[in-house]
């Protein structure tokens, strides 16, 4: 696996300069920045966006957040330069008071958690599909446990990608840091669903409404 320095992302035609609220689209482990393009056509969130394509290629051809050690518990150091690494990007392309609201899938879940967990004075609204939280502390938990920001998980009943203990760690973490929306779909594996887009879509609008 290599890393690239930069982030790329695919964007939509409307200015990214315009809004108070960026959409950034993180995909999960050996895709790309165009396999969450569909979901966010499906969401019709009304939202300028940009999917982001990992830093670290992957044998396929796609590309990951950070490389798999052990599953569901990552080693922190590459997931904080790929944290740093969108951070960079928003920098580069979004005004100073622009916020992101990131969606996530899997690794790019926990990325999702990742930008909220390190500042989150930029982050409105993240949902992580089938994803989950690292393990070490981040500089932003004390102010997301006093402030209780909102955030979406869902995750499928049958997925069997991400960890039991993954999934005992973020149950814990969610609990204590942030009032969440949380949806545990039965029959779904490690993917999306249609009701879980329709959650998804009722929950960014009301926050987003709220917050405007």
């Amino acid at each position: 696996m290599s890393s690239n320095r930069t982030l790329k992302a695919v964007a939509t035609g409307a200015s990214l300069s315009g809004s108070d609220v960026v959409v950034l689209a993180l995909h999960g482990y050996g895709s790309n920045e165009r396999d969450l393009v569909g979901l966010l056509d499906a969401l019709a969130l009304d939202l300028p966006w940009a999917s982001l394509r990992a830093p670290v290629d992957t044998p396929n051809g796609g590309a990951a957040w950070f490389p798999i050690s052990t599953p569901g518990n990552p080693e922190a150091a590459p997931v904080l330069q790929a944290t740093e690494m969108i951070w960079a990007w928003v920098d580069e392309h979004l005004a100073e008071g622009t916020c992101v609201l990131p969606i996530g899938f899997s690794q790019g879940g926990l990325m999702a958690t990742q930008l909220l967990r390190t500042r989150p004075e930029r982050v409105v609204a993240p949902v992580v599909l089938g994803g989950f939280v690292l393990g070490a502390v981040q500089e932003g938990d004390d102010e997301l446990a006093a402030g209780r920001p909102r955030l979406f998980w869902g995750r499928g009943a049958d997925d069997a990608v991400i960890t039991a203990d993954a999934v005992v760690r973020t149950t814990d973490w969610v609990e204590r840091h942030v009032s969440a929306a949380t949806h545990v779909y039965p029959g779904l594996a490690h993917g999306i669903s249609a009701q879980e887009v329709a959650d998804v879509r009722t929950f960014v609008r009301t926050v987003v409404a709220s917050v405007g």
